[in-house]
């Protein structure tokens, strides 16, 4: 049925988050929507908050009140080559108690970009990597593409590799993705 899937954002009163998020799960377990709603995620971070006593504790606290991440399996709309959701998951959605609209023009749904998801921090991209501190490696995307280095640091947890290249006869170390470095072929 579903092509692919796509975020979309569903604004809530605030303070009703976890509950339109649980009451969307029940409908999605209920009515066996799985193949539909995928997915259903309420953003949060955990903050140290340092108390007037001078205590502190740790908090979880909702990155985006008032808003609810949800996975929607869509597929292309013949007449308009758009992506889009079943008109019974908007619906359902829609129609949770608590959930005031989608996010998008006229409260037509728009899915979240690519980006929009990564920086979110609501899929994590996984990046396999063929290379370990040490090794010769080629960048091959950015300023540097073609450039040769060797991996100083890799930091798997915020996607990143610094490798040192040599530039204008200095060694220059460089932040780069996971992705935009591969390992030296023999």
């Amino acid at each position: 049925m579903a092509d692919t899937a796509r975020w979309y954002v569903v604004h809530t009163y605030s303070g009703y988050e976890n509950k339109v998020a649980t009451n969307i799960q029940t409908v999605v377990e209920n009515r066996d929507m799985h193949d539909q709603i995928l997915e259903v995620s309420v953003p949060t971070e955990t903050v140290t908050e340092i108390r007037e006593d001078g205590t502190k504790k740790e908090v979880e606290r909702k990155i985006f009140p008032g808003y609810v991440l949800v996975k929607f399996a869509v597929f292309e709309n013949e007449d308009t080559d758009e992506l889009k959701m079943t008109d019974e998951a908007w619906y359902v959605v829609r129609n949770t108690r608590g959930v005031t609209g989608f996010v998008g023009p006229e409260s037509k749904p728009i899915p979240l970009s690519e980006e929009e998801v990564l920086k979110l921090g609501v899929e994590k991209r996984v990046v396999e990597v063929n290379y370990e501190v040490g090794d010769m490696v080629t960048i091959i995307d950015g300023a540097f593409d073609g450039v040769i280095g060797v991996v100083d640091e890799i930091d798997t947890e915020h996607n990143s590799v610094r490798v040192t290249i040599s530039m204008f006869g200095k060694e220059t170390p460089v932040d780069l993705e996971l992705d935009q470095v591969e390992a030296q072929k023999d």
